[in-house]
């Protein structure tokens, strides 16, 4: 269960971040090859963050699809595990994206400005 690994990450990224404020949201991108299960990495992430700044956050996950590209210059989606180049048919492709997983932003609840005016 990597999610739980995942969320605690997550969780103190976004605290370390935070700077005591509280959290209402965490924006994660996903990255398909990464194998999470997004309903898993949801719940634990609840859990784990009971009694700290991000308790209550919603926590928003992107799927980013895994894409290759070849030594030819061809660029494509995965649309399943089969790194073959769907043009010259190499299989000496490189992995460009999917297997990221990145927080792209935090949001927290700002101080009420207290200034009064004269």
């Amino acid at each position: 269960m990597h999610e739980l690994a995942l969320s605690r990450a997550i969780l103190e990224h976004a605290l370390g971040h935070a700077q005591g404020r509280p959290v209402v949201r965490v924006a994660v991108s996903v990255g398909a090859l990464r194998q999470v299960v997004p309903s898993s990495l949801e719940f634990n992430f609840g859990v784990i963050s009971k009694d700290t700044g991000c308790e209550g956050a919603e926590l928003v996950q992107t799927l980013v699809p895994a894409a290759a590209t070849c030594p030819c210059g061809e660029r494509w989606t995965l649309r399943e595990l089969l790194l073959r180049c769907p043009r010259c048919g190499a299989t000496t492709v490189s992995i460009r994206d999917g297997e990221q997983l990145t927080v792209d932003y935090i949001e927290v609840e700002e101080e009420a400005s207290c200034t009064a005016r004269r």
